[in-house]
């Protein structure tokens, strides 16, 4: 199979990685939520050659970040749900109904562990290779850290920024040292708050957001997933003072803070009951 400019043989070739006893081990094991955070990652590349102007970074980015449509429709398109050239059709469909000033109508064979080491080989030589093409003084200094990439997103880098420094030593032994890493980097803040300087502010909130994936990496948790069921709760919560203020026939800028906070300490004290009884009925 040689390659093209047709996005058909795109097509083709995730077709023929995908075909059971002929394909390839490591993507026959994939299904859509192990593939959503390469997605997600590919996205983010995308920016970050953007925001560096590099053209040429960003043609092969936006071809990973191709490739993860024909992966996704590949997957639906086995399950029988749809398939890249409907995912084609629903956008085409999608912009011409947007701009309707614009668009008239008209009428008429490997294991899966070779498979990985030989996927890290590709994109280290890839990675050279892109190296090789950026100014001498970006590509001087070759540090442990190298290999985390820089399109992820902030919360998922800071992870992988701490789990390679930790390689070499570079961490604490204790989620309780981490703790009053956090404390301290809070004392800071509250400083800065008093100098009232804004881009200090700003650099020691990084700092304590840094320090708080850290502590979520020594307890073992996903920080991104923690920050969305918390953004979960946030919404359901505010949803409960919304309900109960349009009961009394209020809006929500007719309420006082005081009693947005109490409607809201009410939410918590609810969700706090039927937390208990699903645990006694488990029980």
């Amino acid at each position: 199979m040689t390659p093209s400019r047709d996005i058909s043989r795109l097509i083709e070739i995730m077709a023929a990685l995908r075909t059971p006893v002929t394909g390839c081990p490591w993507d026959l094991e994939q299904n859509f939520a192990t593939i959503a955070p390469y997605t997600i990652e590919e996205a983010y590349e995308v920016v970050d050659a953007i925001t560096r102007g590099d053209l040429d970074d960003l043609r092969e980015e936006l071809g990973d970040l191709l490739l993860q449509v024909v992966y996704h429709a590949r997957m639906a398109e086995e399950q029988n749900a749809f398939a890249f050239g409907d995912v084609v059709e629903a956008i085409t469909r999608k912009m011409i109904r947007r701009h309707p000033h614009v668009f008239v109508d008209k009428d008429g064979n490997l294991a899966p562990a070779h498979v990985t080491e030989v996927w890290d080989r590709i994109k280290a030589e890839e990675k050279a290779e892109r190296a090789a093409r950026r100014p001498p003084e970006e590509t001087s200094h070759k540090s442990l850290l190298s290999s985390v990439k820089a399109g992820q997103p902030a919360l998922t880098r800071a992870m992988e920024l701490q789990r390679k420094a930790s390689t070499v030593g570079f961490d604490w032994n204790d989620p309780r040292a981490v703790l009053q890493k956090i404390r301290e980097e809070a004392d800071e803040i509250e400083a800065a708050l008093d100098r009232n300087d804004k881009q200090e502010l700003a650099e020691e909130t990084g700092d304590l957001l840094f320090a708080l994936v850290n502590l979520a990496r020594h307890i073992d948790a996903d920080p991104e997933a923690a920050l969305r069921a918390t953004n979960a709760k946030f919404e359901r919560r505010f949803a409960y003072i919304e309900r109960a203020l349009e009961a009394q026939g209020r809006s929500l800028d007719q309420a006082s803070l005081a009693e947005m906070d109490a409607l809201w300490n009410a939410a918590k004290g609810e969700e706090k009951t039927e937390s208990e009884t699903r645990k006694e009925a488990h029980r």
